[in-house]
């Protein structure tokens, strides 16, 4: 009889049929979701249609969030997502949990300069984007533009993906603050590239893949543009690689979803949106731009 059995024993049996029926419950939703989240860029790059194609051909549907490059990896590690999006390397050294993050190179994007479109600047030399970023460039006549101020945007963080990248390439130094009283100091590269469609004299750095979808102007790097072609031939130097992150042992279903997008008919959509299939131009790796020498 019920009462005959002691509590702890029925505490214990009752929460372990409503723990069986909660997993059997969501095992069933999740064996048609795959859950995903990371940097702004990767989304907008290549996975949005990645994750439509994927769906129409095998039911299963991935939910995009976004949160960056860090809650991408972290929240993967931490089996808190299915799988994740990231725009830069693991970090083991900012966050130990980083290290069991399993990185998968699927896409190349381009670090590009991007200006209001009212702004008739077309390019600028790496030198002179060191010293707008230290504050020793603070007006657009100084690079050959109009007499107004120029009102730089960065992100918040140092080791977002277009955050660490940059003090990478430009400065070889992962832990600069950029000095300036003219920075305007944004969460993600969403609201940096919208802030600059509305901003005559803003300037930012984001990806090509996201700054192609929206209203501003890429200018070239010491006269050399970001096209596709430029960007897989390694002409255009500041690129870097896109990841897919999962467990160092992911799933089944994410496993199949990552060779998806690795396949001739993933790497078709990731072309079909103007962003370089990693498996086109494996190349770009030996060069170690992104990562360096000397970065501290």
């Amino acid at each position: 009889m019920l009462y005959s059995i002691p509590r702890y024993l029925l505490t214990i049996l009752i929460s372990s049929f409503l723990f069986g029926l909660h997993t059997s419950v969501f095992a069933k939703q999740d064996n048609n979701q795959i859950t995903w989240a990371g940097c702004g860029i990767t989304k907008k790059a290549f996975m949005s249609e990645l994750a439509k194609a994927y769906e129409a051909k095998t039911g299963i549907q991935v939910m995009l969030q976004g949160g960056g490059a860090t809650r991408g990896i972290r929240d993967t590690v931490k089996m808190k997502m299915d799988m994740g999006g990231s725009c830069r390397m693991s970090l083991p050294g900012e966050d130990r949990s980083e290290l069991h993050a399993a990185l998968h190179p699927v896409a190349w994007d381009a670090l590009v300069i991007v200006i209001n479109k009212e702004n008739k600047i077309k390019n600028l030399t790496k030198k002179q984007i060191r010293d707008i970023y230290l504050g020793k460039i603070t007006n657009w006549r100084q690079v050959g533009g109009q007499n107004a101020r120029i009102n730089l945007y960065i992100r918040r963080g140092k080791i977002s993906g277009v955050g660490y990248a940059i003090r990478q390439y430009l400065f070889q130094d992962s832990n600069l603050d950029f000095v300036t009283k003219s920075a305007y100091k944004m969460r993600s590269s969403g609201p940096l590239e919208k802030s600059i469609e509305k901003d005559r004299h803003g300037i930012g750095i984001t990806g090509v893949s996201s700054a192609r979808k929206r209203d501003i102007k890429i200018i070239s790097i010491d006269s050399k543009s970001p096209t596709y072609e430029n960007v897989m031939h390694g002409k255009y130097l500041l690129y870097r690689p896109l990841y897919l992150v999962t467990t160092p042992t992911p799933s089944k279903k994410v496993k199949q979803f990552v060779s998806f997008a690795m396949s001739k008919e993933g790497r078709k959509i990731i072309r079909d949106n103007g962003t370089v299939p990693y498996k086109d131009a494996p190349k770009l790796m030996s060069k170690m731009l992104i990562y360096g020498f000397d970065v501290k």
